[in-house]
């Protein structure tokens, strides 16, 4: 039979994620309020037809999924490689602290786990599940991939390459949305990548280089 436990999650990071998804409700919020204050404001200033329009146009220009982001960072951390790969392979993976972190639980079943989500006051949800590969390259570096769905549909991937840098370990992580989404989510997506940071900080490491691209 299968097994579906409850995970415990960092309460460090777990305090970064709750403040993202405050933040990030409230740039949803004044997202809709602009859209109704553009609507309000041609109503006024012409008449309902036009006003209609605009607001027509403005939640298909929103709503389209027309963009895709991609993106690469380099940890470090104190932590031998052994320890990064465990926590990797783990049910609350670093790289996924907000994820994970915004989930009303965390669970595992048959080892995979899910991050059962809710928003709109409960009255939506959305079940991210992770399924984890790992394998040790030819030149002994550790490299995991993570790719997250829902329903059986992709919408992520991570591919973390785990170094031995002496004194230190690196971690050179490759992510990619593999669902589209609309321009209202780039605020939100800006928003997340200065939350990441603050996660990865909870969770000990120190964020590099890293490039965040939005591509059509």
């Amino acid at each position: 039979m299968p097994s579906n436990d409850t995970i415990e999650r960092p309460q460090e990071a777990l305090r970064v994620a709750r403040r993202y998804l405050r933040r990030e409700r409230l740039v949803s919020a004044l997202i809709v309020t602009l859209v109704v204050s553009l609507f309000l404001g041609t109503y006024v200033t012409t008449s309902l037809l036009p006003a209609v329009v605009v607001a027509a146009v403005l939640v298909v220009i929103a709503r389209a999924p027309i963009l895709q982001s991609t993106g690469t960072v380099q940890l470090r951390t104190d932590d031998d490689p052994e320890t990064v790969l465990d926590a990797l392979t783990g049910p609350t993976p670093p790289v996924l602290a907000l994820q994970w972190g915004v989930a009303d639980e965390v669970v595992t079943e048959d080892g995979a786990p899910s991050y059962p989500t809710s928003y709109l006051f409960g009255l939506r949800s959305v079940v991210p599940t992770v399924r984890t590969r790992a394998e040790t390259t030819p030149n002994g570096q550790h490299r995991v991939e993570l790719e997250i769905t829902v329903k059986g549909t992709p919408w992520a991937t991570y591919t973390a390459t785990i170094s031995d840098a002496g004194e230190q370990t690196i971690i050179d992580v490759e992510y990619t949305s593999n669902r589209r989404f609309g321009l209202r989510r780039v605020p939100q997506q800006v928003l997340a990548e200065r939350y990441r940071d603050a996660a990865f900080a909870a969770q000990g490491f120190t964020v590099g280089e890293r490039d965040v691209q939005f591509e059509l």
